[in-house]
């Protein structure tokens, strides 16, 4: 692997190492996904506005 960090073999080595190792890779991933108020929509808007898209196969 890359050399960093517990062994498998050591974290797995009993159920709590395994129940600790999990519960750290759940709040790794709870911390830094963010929640779904947090994500910015207004932007999306403005770059659908400044360049509208048009279908190329459409009826002018």
């Amino acid at each position: 692997m890359l050399g960093f960090g517990p062994k498998l073999r050591h974290v797995f080595a009993s159920r709590w190492k395994a129940v600790t190792w999990s519960l750290g890779v759940l709040l790794t991933a709870y911390c830094t996904v963010p929640s779904a108020d947090q994500v910015p929509h207004h932007g999306q808007a403005k770059v659908a506005k400044a360049h509208p898209h048009k279908s190329p196969w459409s009826k002018d």
